[in-house]
């Protein structure tokens, strides 16, 4: 089968794998798209992402979908169509946390495993039985390559609380950022707005359903202003502007990934305004809403900008890190010609 693997920094090759076995309570899929997130892109890109580094093949990719191949349990048909949970969770300790913040987990496509945690750009996939999600008959397999990061933003706009009736800012329009306008209209806000600095992402969200935009540099953000700011950017200058966006005791939810360092944020309106700033790290079990949300709006797909077949992955890559570009770049495999 074909796997796509990342050896190190801006290296990325098409190679042949075995097709693997499943074994006792495993699944084997038949992959059919997989999203490029942007750790995918750190480790194409830089290497590592973060503090975890690529030191052996890594294949990426955790945002996927496509079909049963194989079930020796025999609990799912072959061609039922899947997207799957990439996480598994590590074992209950002695202090009680939800189970995704578990140290000793692992997650498709990551380094911060030794082996690494192999990922989902490969023709055949193999995971736990319980990772697998089948979709509904009115979601299309395409459409649900979204569900994981659609998860993950759910799961942020959940850790501000009740958004029913609430004023909200979303800081940057990348895909988890028009994903998190989507979440915080579902999760009932009155209003949600968004920031980027480009013109094209914002007018990708005016398309899904932004209540109004503000381009960074040209346009003034309201100050106390907002009950809650969903923060997806992971640029510190963006985490200032959240802090002074947000009003007296509102909340700002850090859902996009900041470097493992020290980086200069302006917390002293934080503190002046009694406001609360929480993390929002991937998701427990919110990619059943992601799903149910998907399978009813059907205009979520449009977050999707990009389609590469596996012999095109560089040229994939490489467009998602243009943002002005691209929103959500997706990778077709063998499978996906087939049954498309």
């Amino acid at each position: 089968m074909d796997a796509v693997v990342i050896g190190g920094k801006l290296d990325l090759t098409v190679t042949e794998h075995p097709v693997p076995v499943p074994g006792e309570g495993q699944v084997r899929v038949r992959v059919g798209y997989v999203g490029i997130c942007g750790s995918d892109l750190h480790y194409y890109a830089e290497g590592a992402n973060g503090a975890f580094v690529v030191t052996e093949p890594l294949v990426p990719g955790h945002e996927l979908s496509g079909w049963v191949d194989l079930d020796p349990a025999e609990r799912l048909q072959p061609g039922t169509p899947v997207t799957v949970h990439p996480a598994r969770f590590g074992p209950e300790g002695s202090t009680p946390v939800e189970p995704h913040l578990r140290p000793g987990g692992s997650y498709l496509g990551s380094a911060a495993t030794t082996p690494h945690t192999q990922g989902a750009m490969s023709d055949y996939l193999v995971v736990d039985a319980g990772m697998i999600r089948a979709l509904p008959a009115e979601l299309p397999v395409r459409r649900a390559v979204l569900a994981e990061p659609l998860a993950v933003a759910v799961h942020g706009a959940r850790r501000a609380g009740s958004l029913a009736g609430a004023r909200v800012l979303v800081s940057g329009a990348g895909p988890i950022g028009l994903l998190a306008l989507v979440a915080a209209k579902e999760a009932g806000a009155a209003s949600v707005e968004i920031t980027d600095l480009l013109p094209q992402p914002l007018e990708r969200a005016l398309a899904l359903g932004a209540d109004g935009v503000h381009r960074v540099g040209e346009d003034e953000i309201p100050a106390d202003a907002y009950d809650v700011v969903l923060e997806c950017s992971g640029a510190a200058p963006a985490v200032s502007s959240a802090i002074a966006a947000v009003r007296r005791r509102g909340t700002v939810v850090q859902i996009g990934m900041l470097p493992n360092q020290p980086v200069g944020v302006n917390v002293a309106p934080l503190i002046s305004k009694e406001a609360t700033i929480t993390g929002a790290f991937r998701f427990l079990d919110e990619i059943d809403e992601a799903i149910e949300i998907l399978a009813r709006r059907p205009e979520i797909e449009a977050v999707i900008t990009h389609e590469f077949g596996a012999a095109d992955a560089v040229e994939a890559f490489e467009t998602a890190r243009r943002p002005a570009d691209s929103s959500k770049v997706i990778v077709t495999l063998g499978s996906a010609t087939v049954d498309a």
